[in-house]
């Protein structure tokens, strides 16, 4: 189908048909996997036409990968981007897009709840550079404001937050880098877009975890980054080649075939998410749970104005502390101890010791993630399993 006849369509349609089109060169309507790192040139004029970028080709697979080209096409598609970059890893892409952006003596405005390694790169690897990042409740616009100056280069954006699930304005944030000419970057591994369009809401770029909803089967680590055609090609010529975070084939593939159920296993994320949400809700044994789709969430208004849905991803505190929560996730037999998310199957963790654990205990206090707050990724399993199994976990909890 050509791109004007897929916007008749639904998204659960396009993530299945993709921007239309079978691969160029065998018609195969699934895209190969061209496990290859180096490519013929026609002749020596086409090689040096190639590398001076006067032809379109390819020349090493760590330039570029027609296997990886499909999956940029189909997620800039997607997002509604001009262009998209895959990367090796999710860190990689949010790496590449902070040093485009930012040299010495630049400073970036960030959300203060972020993936930990998000944070760890801000807080601990950016000033090797000169580079400050400046993190601030964004729930609370008048703190981005406050935030930037002169030297400020980008505002960057994670909504709903990992793990508190808490979210920001992404229009009013959009509105506030338009007027201080910053580019507002946005990662949108929670909702993926399926349930939130950031370059809709004003946002000049959108990136991804892939690793997580992408893929969504827990066998792929990567990284995507969308926006203005210039940009990306900015990206893939001054930074993917040079620091070579390089996505091989396979993965590109696998992320590829992940897209096209991306709309159903959204679908059920969320149906399950919100059951066990509520079943948790009402628990005696849970003090609070954070899920946008429930009322008593305190950006639940907004949430329902910026995105479509509520997605997968439920955090809660149990009564008792670190020992209970530990005395839980130990119990859990369905569910899966273990770190990452947006798979297939529930995963369940402990933020503050885990992957937030390059937080310090002040900075884990001021962004809410208390020693008793307990991350689920809920997966597409039967919910009614899962919440027997966490019935069953919580009986032998001690508080």
């Amino acid at each position: 189908m050509e791109n004007n006849q897929m916007k008749r369509y639904s998204f659960a349609t396009l993530c299945v048909h993709g921007s239309g089109g079978a691969d160029p060169a065998t018609g195969a309507i699934s895209v190969p996997i061209y496990q290859s790192s180096t490519f013929k040139f026609k002749s020596a004029r086409h090689g040096a036409q190639l590398f001076a970028g006067e032809k379109e080709g390819y020349v090493y697979t760590r330039l570029g990968n027609p296997t990886q080209s499909a999956l940029e096409k189909e997620m800039a598609f997607l997002e509604g981007g001009e262009a998209a970059l895959a990367f090796a890893s999710g860190m990689a892409a949010i790496s590449a897009v902070v040093f485009a952006y930012c040299q010495a003596g630049d400073n970036l405005v960030s959300t203060n709840t972020l993936y930990g390694g998000t944070h760890n790169l801000f807080m601990e690897t950016l000033p090797r550079f000169n580079i400050e990042a400046r993190e601030v409740d964004t729930t609370n616009l008048e703190n981005i404001i406050n935030a930037i100056d002169d030297k400020t280069r980008l505002l960057y954006i994670e909504t709903p937050a990992n793990p508190t699930l808490t979210i920001t304005d992404l229009r009013a944030c959009a509105k506030i880098a338009r007027d201080y000419k910053i580019p507002l970057v946005v990662d949108n591994t929670f909702p993926t877009p399926y349930f939130q369009r950031p370059l809709e809401l004003g946002a000049d770029v959108v990136l991804h975890s892939a690793t997580k909803y992408i893929g969504g089967h827990g066998d792929t680590v990567a990284g995507v980054v969308v926006g203005k055609k210039d940009f990306i090609d900015e990206l893939r010529a001054n930074f993917l080649r040079d620091l070579g975070a390089v996505i091989s084939p396979l993965n590109a593939w696998l992320l590829v075939r992940g897209l096209k159920t991306l709309a159903i296993r959204m679908e059920r994320h969320q149906q399950n998410a919100m059951k066990v949400a509520k079943f948790l809700q009402f628990h005696p044994k849970i003090q609070r749970v954070w899920y946008p789709g429930l009322t008593t969430h305190p950006q639940h208004e907004l949430a329902k104005k910026q995105m479509a849905g509520f997605g997968g991803m439920i955090s809660f505190e149990i009564k008792g502390g670190r020992r209970a929560g530990e005395q839980l996730m130990n119990a859990v037999k369905l569910i899966t101890l273990a770190v990452s998310l947006g798979d297939v199957d529930s995963l369940i963790e402990h933020p503050a010791s885990m992957t937030h654990s390059t937080y310090s205990e002040e900075e884990l206090a001021k962004c809410g993630i208390t020693e008793s707050l307990v991350r689920l990724s809920v997966g597409i399993e039967d919910a009614r399993d899962l919440i027997q199994d966490l019935s069953q976990a919580l009986r032998k909890v001690k508080v």
